[in-house]
């Protein structure tokens, strides 16, 4: 029956018991945008099932599921009051859920009892992290004891996850990380994906995305990455998280193509939802990269349709609602285009770009223009100018608030990496090169030192600029280590950290053999290596930073 639903959500569903044809259909739908993580038009739809039957246990139960933590919003990140609600919420949906325990099946009975040791009260507690590792031990206890059902998979192993959101695994030592499930996980997940049907459910396939991305080995999540892409079509965020992968292995295009897709999907809930909810989130980030990979692969236009989305998309009121805070989440993504205009050297562009008029909401958008200013000024031979915009830079920086995010980054850490950045280009305009490359090398240290994310916190890599001011003053060796680390050659740097086939250190790092005058058998792979990525790009890549003057007199 066509009820007029507008979303495409492909064809996973799980029977329930209800006598409800029409509930059955709207937990289906809860079901698979949980999966896909629009936990507010999940709990929406499964709100629809109770309506068609108010005896429908699991239309109670995904309430109360979606309404509670996930890996990306832990209760950790809420505000007080959103906490509150959020729990008040599922605690009421747990208790009507287990009021009709007695009519389910076992494994739903499961389930529903679960729940009760996730939200145990419907008070908050100031720490909550003790409620998710007893959850994903009940959880533990319902997988075993229906090893083969593949929701009851994905949901154990959501669960276990949930407990170490973006901390699977320790990025020095390339191992699990300390106190995370990540082998028990990952030992959920592929038995899973081995049995009929696991590699065409959507919870599975999302979470090992989640769970390999900043593993030693991401390649190992490409099959089911490209099962995933088209799996769920109007499920945005599930378009988008293959590339979570895609961008690890050096697949720039795949990144923005799949991106513009995922967007695509988000537009059409925008269209009917607007902007005013938290999935805006959502679409922000694929926005955040399609930029990013537009840039590794040296392409502006995408870049700038992608800032002009944003803009166009993400009305100031949303950043002004206080819970949860939209603009603590949100007002970093549309901080974008001064790193675009950095990019591609578009220095006389950046000293045009104007302030917000509220510079205290917009205080990431002003510390960022005023650290291109900064940048642009040093790269124009105006070192002065560009140490008293370092000034403003710097106190802009004072006033930041700790709270303000870029996904699992604090926005004042990674303006550390832009405080770096601009006091090595100063001193370098001022000829003070070996204080340049010191300063330029702890940028390095400072960006090499986030928290893993993806895409990456710092949008252009430090080491670009610093490889292409060593080459330029022919410190070639220096610059060639810079340019192999960058591409994951020189086997020193964290997989999660290493830009495979990017088309700035291709360029550089083939200039530099060129420069020492490496035999042609040393040459020919990176040169095919770089004309193969240099064809997709829209302008010239005269350098690896349009700081450099090569750079900046091919431009």
């Amino acid at each position: 029956m066509d009820d007029g639903y507008p979303y495409d959500l492909g064809t996973h569903g799980r029977r329930v018991t209800t006598r409800s044809e029409t509930a059955q259909r709207w937990f289906d739908r809860g079901l698979v945008w949980t999966y896909g993580f629009n936990h507010e038009e999940a709990i929406a739809c499964f709100r629809r099932a109770a309506e068609a039957d108010p005896d429908c246990a699991m239309a109670h139960w995904g309430q109360a599921h979606a309404a509670g933590p996930n890996y990306n919003l832990p209760w950790e990140i809420m505000d007080e009051a959103g906490k509150a609600q959020a729990l008040a919420a599922a605690y009421d949906a747990t208790q009507a859920a287990l009021a009709l325990r007695d009519r389910v099946t076992p494994a739903e009975a499961a389930l529903i009892s679960a729940l009760t040791v996730r939200y145990p009260q419907r008070r908050p507690l100031p720490d909550q992290s003790a409620w998710d590792r007893t959850y994903a031990d009940a959880m533990r206890t319902v997988h075993a004891a229906y090893p083969d059902d593949l929701d009851l998979a994905a949901l154990f192993a959501e669960a276990l996850m949930t407990c170490t959101p973006w901390r699977m695994w320790d990025l020095g030592t390339e191992r699990p990380a300390e106190g995370a499930a990540t082998e028990e996980a990952m030992q959920v997940l592929e038995a899973a994906m081995a049995r009929p049907g696991g590699m065409a459910h959507p919870g599975l396939l999302h979470l090992w995305v989640h769970l390999m991305e900043m593993s030693p080995h991401p390649e190992r999540a490409l099959p089911q990455a490209d099962v995933l892409r088209t799996l769920v079509p109007d499920a945005g965020h599930l378009v988008h998280m293959p590339t979570h992968i895609d961008v690890l292995c050096g697949q720039y295009h795949d990144v923005v193509h799949w991106n513009e897709r995922a967007v695509a999907a988000d537009l059409r809930y925008y269209a009917r939802e607007g902007a005013m909810n938290i999935y805006s989130g959502y679409r922000l980030h694929d926005y955040h990269f399609v930029i990013y990979g537009a840039l590794f692969l040296g392409q502006l236009a995408p870049a700038l349709a992608a800032l002009r989305g944003m803009e166009e998309t993400i009305p100031e009121d949303i950043l002004r609602i206080e819970s949860p805070p939209m603009a603590d989440y949100f007002e970093s993504y549309l901080a974008m285009e001064p790193h675009v205009l950095i990019r591609f050297g578009h220095w006389q562009d950046i000293l045009a770009l104007p302030a917000r008029t509220d510079t205290a909401l917009w205080c990431t958008h002003e510390a960022t223009r005023l650290y291109a200013r900064g940048v642009a000024l040093a790269a124009l031979g105006r070192p002065d100018e560009a140490e008293a915009e370092e000034a403003r830079f710097l106190e802009a920086l004072a006033r930041l608030p700790v709270t303000r995010l870029l996904h699992n980054n604090r926005v004042v850490d990674l303006l550390q990496i832009a405080k770096a950045m601009l006091r090595g280009e100063i001193l370098y305009r001022q000829g003070a090169h070996d204080a340049a490359f010191a300063t330029l090398r702890q940028a390095v240290a400072t960006e090499d030192a986030l928290p893993y994310d993806e895409p990456w916190g710092w949008m252009q890599p430090s080491r670009h600029a610093l490889g292409a001011l060593l080459l330029e003053q022919g410190r070639i060796d220096e610059a060639e280590a810079v340019y192999r680390e960058d591409l994951g050659l020189g086997a020193k740097l964290p997989r999660a950290q290493v830009h495979p086939n990017n088309v700035w250190s291709l360029r550089g790092l083939h200039d530099c053999l060129v420069a020492r005058g490496a035999p042609r058998a040393e040459i020919a792979p990176v040169a095919q290596a770089l004309d193969i990525a240099a064809a997709r790009a829209d302008r010239a890549v005269a350098a690896s930073c349009f700081c450099a003057q090569k750079a900046m007199t091919a431009a």
